[in-house]
């Protein structure tokens, strides 16, 4: 189904946003409902169940957070997150150097954490039962971590030498995390330790470090602005401005050497791409200028690559239950990309012709009945 991936002629989204959209997120709960977060601060909340039941149909917007709400961020919204145990709560990041925690039912802020710099990057454990920290990615080097339970930001994380620009919760371990920073390297934290980082990812895996100092224990020749584990949370994949993506063993901290060639990327933020789930093998689909590419994981192959928005595509999110894909874009347009539907069977088939063709072997019916034998 993934394979046959294509831009749905009968599927629309809403358009909402006068301006890019810079995040995408679906609940995983039931599948049905989606986040977007724009530049220009709103925040659209869209069903995507098809009520009408009719081939072609427009998924409604069911409210949003607009330039005329009280509490709309000032400026463009970098990340947004539903609460990953369900649906009353969702979570949103900006560049006005706030993370708010919405009610979902009444669109007010429940509460609001203030920080120094630009708010990049925001994410919450979808695994995680004894901690409600939210891990947040900022200007400053130190990862923030947000306590939701007693609404303070004790916990910081020291390591980074410049701006944390994507951060992530294992989706195993509940208390450890990945972050990426400008400064070109990947981090894996257990947020439970004193000191916090457990490796620093290493891309030449310690083979170069003994003969040069410059360019040790870096993930990326470049900015490192994304990261997604698979999900089942033993492996990592990692973006840089280099041009690269790295898939790392999660558990070694090793890199495993993947090469899946240049992968474009010239974002000056976070980039915000996913990993599919439930298929084999698994794919990641990387926006990659106006196109999404995707991306067999382990073998590095490029499959293809999806061709619909007009402009840079900034996000994408997977809907597992279905395998369908969704993508925003500076374009101001979210794109509904399924799964091809199957060729039916021309009708004039008759059992006769169906019997007459060849078969596979492994197919043919080899049983007999011992009256026949008699």
């Amino acid at each position: 189904r993934v394979l046959s991936l294509d831009l749905n002629k009968d599927r629309d989204v809403e358009r909402i946003h006068g301006c890019g959209i810079n995040s995408l997120d679906i609940e995983p709960v039931e599948g049905r409902y989606m986040l977007s977060g724009g530049s220009d601060g709103v925040i659209v909340l869209y069903d995507l169940e098809n009520f009408s039941r009719k081939p072609c149909y427009t998924c409604k917007a069911v409210c949003s957070i607009g330039r005329s709400h009280p509490d709309v961020h000032k400026y463009s919204v970098e990340t947004v997150q539903w609460y990953p145990h369900d649906t009353g709560m969702f979570t949103s990041s900006s560049f006005d150097k706030t993370l708010k925690i919405w009610d979902t039912n009444t669109l007010q802020p429940a509460d609001v954490f203030h920080f120094d710099g630009t708010v990049y990057s925001h994410h919450m454990s979808p695994v995680a039962t004894k901690h409600c920290l939210i891990a947040v990615g900022t200007k400053s080097p130190k990862v923030q971590l947000c306590d939701l339970k007693s609404g303070s930001c004790s916990h910081i994380l020291q390591g980074h030498r410049q701006e944390v620009l994507a951060v992530s919760w294992s989706p195993r371990h509940e208390y450890i995390l990945a972050t990426g920073s400008a400064d070109g390297r990947a981090k894996l934290w257990d947020v439970r330790r004193a000191s916090g980082c457990l490796t620093t990812l290493d891309q030449h895996n310690g083979e170069k470090s003994k003969t040069f100092s410059e360019g040790v224990n870096t993930a990326h020749n470049g900015r490192v602005n994304g990261l997604c584990y698979t999900h089942d949370g033993l492996h990592l994949l990692t973006i840089g401005t280099d041009d690269r993506m790295r898939l790392w063993n999660s558990s070694t901290g090793e890199n495993t050497l993947v090469n899946y060639g240049k992968v474009g990327n010239e974002s000056r933020k976070g980039l915000k791409f996913t990993i599919s789930w439930g298929c084999n093998p698994e794919f990641a689909f990387v926006p990659y200028g106006s196109t999404i590419a995707v991306y067999t994981i382990f073998s590095g192959e490029l499959i293809t690559k999806l061709r619909g928005h007009f402009s840079t595509v900034d996000c994408c999110v997977f809907q597992p239950n279905f395998q369908e894909l969704y993508s925003g874009s500076k374009d101001c347009n979210i794109l509904a990309w399924i799964p091809a539907p199957r060729e039916p069977i021309p009708d004039d088939t008759s059992e006769k012709s169906l019997s007459q063709q060849h078969l596979n072997p492994a197919y043919e019916d080899a049983w007999s009945s011992s009256e026949d034998e008699g």
